[in-house]
């Protein structure tokens, strides 16, 4: 890593390849294996190679699944406006009453706005979606001075 005036601009990780894994989880349990050991893993990196984005599309977006979406969104934050706002009360017997006006006022915002960029953006994206960054394998990273000593403490504790 370089530093400037304090700051330190991202690198990727310079060193010995320790081993490479299909999977993060994969890699994760090695660097786990390695800490259980009792060995200096702050000078260990998991690097993702050949990173993908993924794009599942979960569904058709409807009027239906935009309003509930919505309504669900602006209840969370309408619950968390509304146990602020009691933070800030004398305590009453109003405040589950508060509570619940947040939520619901919350919940019909959200609903609202929540149709009216469905409404907006319908002809362009018209279903639903989730996306995921992926990579190809992971590689665990490794400063030269220690490869051996990680290869060993790997020997000597195997998978459980």
């Amino acid at each position: 890593m370089f530093r400037r005036r304090g700051l330190s601009l991202p690198s990727v990780p310079k060193g010995d390849v320790l081993g490479t894994y299909d999977t993060y989880l994969e890699a994760q349990s090695v660097v786990d294996r390695l800490s259980k050991a009792d060995f200096e893993v702050a000078r260990l990196s998991i690097v993702g190679n050949d990173l993908k984005t993924v794009e599942r599309v979960t569904g058709k977006q409807t009027y239906g699944r935009a309003a509930i979406a919505g309504a669900a969104s602006g209840a969370w934050l309408g619950l968390f406006l509304g146990l602020i706002f009691t933070l800030f009360t004398p305590p009453s017997t109003q405040t589950f009453g508060i509570v619940g006006a947040a939520l619901l006022i919350g919940a019909g915002f959200g609903m609202i706005f929540s149709i009216v960029t469905y409404t907006i953006s319908r002809r362009r994206r018209d279903f639903t979606s989730t996306h995921q960054v992926l990579a190809s394998n992971y590689q665990i990273i490794i400063d030269p001075e220690l490869t051996a000593k990680a290869q060993q403490a790997l020997q000597e504790h195997p998978t459980a």
